[in-house]
């Protein structure tokens, strides 16, 4: 039996960089947003993403169940769509972790001095303790590296030219 499948020597079609960027934004969005709920199960932080998109918007008794944790996960997953897009248009071509950080810190500032009249259930960023504004900006900073060294490494990578190995031998 020496039938082998057909498609194990097939590659996969390359996916473009601004698709790479909207999966990266997806999964930043997940994983910093379920981070920030145990820090927030931990006390380390005053507010979770049910906080921002849940609780802010809706006063019943499943806002302060796992089901709106979970919704406000995905929910948070779906808005970094849109600061992946905004990386993606305005800093793919930096390298090195500094712009994400950077970019990290001014969404940090962004979502907790500038927009905090749209989140009614978030105190103010002066009510929030020092232990929510470090936990907080620490993860803002991650979440900005991880969108920011991930777009800008598949951007480097896709426009890199081609490497010749047919004469590399030297025959």
């Amino acid at each position: 039996m020496t039938d082998k499948p057909k498609q194990q020597y097939q590659k996969e079609a390359p996916q473009s960089v601004f698709t790479k960027a909207l999966s990266i934004g997806f999964s930043a969005g997940i994983i910093w947003s379920a981070l920030g709920l145990l820090t927030y199960l931990f006390h380390f932080s005053e507010v979770s993403a049910a906080s921002f998109l849940i609780r802010s918007y809706f006063q019943s008794d499943w806002t302060g169940t796992w089901l709106a944790e979970v919704i406000s996960i995905i929910g948070v997953g779906v808005l970094s769509f849109v600061t992946a897009i905004v990386y993606y248009f305005t800093l793919k071509r930096q390298s090195g972790i500094w712009p994400g950080f950077a970019y990290g810190l001014i969404l940090w500032a962004l979502v907790f001095i500038i927009l905090t009249p749209l989140f009614p259930a978030i105190p103010s960023f002066t009510e929030l303790s020092s232990d929510t504004w470090v936990t907080t900006g620490c993860l803002f900073i991650l979440y900005g590296v991880f969108i920011g060294y991930s777009i800008s490494y598949e951007f480097q990578e896709f426009n890199q030219p081609a490497k010749s190995y047919s004469n590399e031998s030297g025959v």
